[in-house]
C-alpha cells in the first residue's frame, strides 16, 4: 500500500507542467508595445494633419478677403495690398494702396505741391528720392528703390502709418527718368503706378527761380544757410532781393531745351495712367487739388502748406536786365512769358 502511494507520488512529479520559455514572453510583450506605439503615432499624425489643414484654410480666407470694394474693373490693376518687411499693417492690411510718382522739373512748384499732398492724412510722398545719384546709377538700382518705396519700407519724414492709402515720390526728369524711360514706363504699367505730371507754363519764371536759387546756394543769404524753400514772409523777402541777370544769348536755346524735354516726357509716358497739372493752374484754381485727390482715389480734404512763395509780383521787378530780356523774346514763340500769368 505504501509502495503504491510512493509510485503515485513519483508519477505526479513526472507529469508536472514544464516552465514557460522567458524569450517567448519577451517577444509577446515587445510586439504589444510596438503595436501600441504605431497606433499612437498614427493618431498624432492624423491630428497634426487636420490642424495644418485648418491653418492653411485660415490663411487662404484672410488673403482672399483683401479685395477693394466698389472698384471698377479697369482700376483693379492700380489697387494694391503691400506687405511691408519692416512692420505690420495690422488692421489696415486690407486697406488698398495706390502707387504714384510726381514727375516734374526743378523749380516748378513740385516742393510746394508735395507738401500739399502730404498734408492729407492718407497720402505719403517721400520727396526727391533720386536726387541721390547712386540710387539712379542704373535701372536695377532704380527698380530696387521703387520696390522698397511702394512696399511701404522706405521711411522719411513724410511716412504716415500703416493706413496709408497712396504712396509715392517726387522725381525730376533729369534724374534718370528720361534716360531710362522705356524701362520705367514698363515698370509703371506692370506695377500699376500712376504718374502726376507737374510743370510750369511760364518757363521764364522757372529760369529766374533757378538762377536765384543757385545764387543763394553760394551766398547763403539766410544767416549763412541755403534754403530752397522758406516758411516765413521775412525769409522770402530776403531771398527775393536778389535779381539775376539773364544771359540773353542763351535765353531762347535754354527755354527751347526745357520745352522739348517736357514734350518728350509726355510722349514717353502717354501709355501710363496719368494726370497733367501746371503750377499756375494749381495756384489759381483750388479745384485742381480736388482733381488730384480724385485721381488718387482718396477722400477729399482741404490741403495746406507752410511754404511761402519767394518771387511775387511782375517779372520786370525780378530781373536785373529786363529790357534786354524783352527785346530778346518779343516776336518769338516765347513772347507770352513776358506777360503776367497769375497773381499770388
Amino acid at each position: 500500500m505504501a509502495d503504491g502511494l510512493c509510485l503515485f507520488s513519483k508519477d505526479s512529479l513526472i507529469i508536472k507542467n514544464p516552465k514557460k520559455n522567458p524569450l517567448v514572453l519577451r517577444m509577446v510583450v515587445l510586439m504589444f508595445v510596438m503595436a501600441c506605439g504605431v497606433y499612437i503615432c498614427s493618431v498624432c499624425l492624423r491630428q497634426y494633419s487636420a490642424r495644418s489643414s485648418e491653418h492653411l484654410l485660415e490663411v487662404q480666407v484672410v488673403e482672399r478677403s483683401c479685395e477693394a470694394p466698389n472698384v471698377e474693373p479697369s482700376e483693379k490693376h492700380y489697387v494694391h495690398f503691400p506687405k511691408p518687411k519692416t512692420f505690420s499693417r495690422s488692421e489696415c492690411a486690407c486697406i488698398p494702396v495706390r502707387y504714384f510718382a510726381i514727375l516734374s522739373t526743378q523749380r516748378s512748384g513740385s516742393g510746394w505741391f508735395e507738401t500739399l499732398l502730404n498734408s492729407h492724412i492718407n497720402i505719403s510722398s517721400n520727396g526727391e528720392i533720386f536726387s541721390v545719384k547712386v540710387r539712379r546709377s542704373n535701372i536695377s538700382t532704380i527698380v530696387e528703390t521703387l520696390d522698397k518705396i511702394y512696399n511701404l519700407d522706405w521711411f522719411t519724414s513724410a511716412s504716415k502709418n500703416e493706413c496709408t492709402a497712396a504712396i509715392g515720390l517726387k522725381w525730376m526728369l533729369n534724374q534718370g527718368l528720361m534716360q531710362n524711360h522705356e524701362e520705367i514706363v514698363k515698370y509703371f504699367n506692370t506695377k500699376g503706378v500712376s504718374a502726376i505730371f507737374l510743370f510750369r507754363r511760364n518757363l521764364l519764371r522757372r529760369m529766374i527761380s533757378i538762377l536765384a536759387n543757385s545764387y543763394d546756394w553760394n551766398a547763403k543769404l539766410l544767416n549763412g544757410t541755403h534754403k530752397s524753400h522758406v516758411h516765413s514772409t521775412h525769409e522770402a523777402e530776403i531771398l527775393a532781393r536778389y535779381k539775376p541777370t539773364l544771359n540773353t544769348t542763351l535765353l531762347i536755346p535754354n527755354l527751347r531745351q526745357v520745352d522739348d524735354m517736357v514734350t518728350k516726357s509726355l510722349e514717353y509716358f502717354k501709355s501710363t495712367r496719368h494726370i497733367i497739372l501746371y503750377y499756375e493752374d494749381v495756384v489759381k484754381n483750388a479745384t485742381k487739388l480736388m482733381d488730384v485727390q480724385d485721381f488718387l482715389k482718396v477722400p477729399r480734404r482741404d490741403l495746406n502748406s507752410r511754404q511761402v512763395k519767394i518771387h511775387r509780383g511782375s517779372l520786370s521787378s525780378q530781373v536785373e536786365n529786363w529790357g534786354d530780356v524783352e527785346k530778346t523774346l518779343n516776336g518769338t514763340c516765347y513772347e507770352s512769358y513776358l506777360n503776367e500769368d497769375y497773381k499770388m
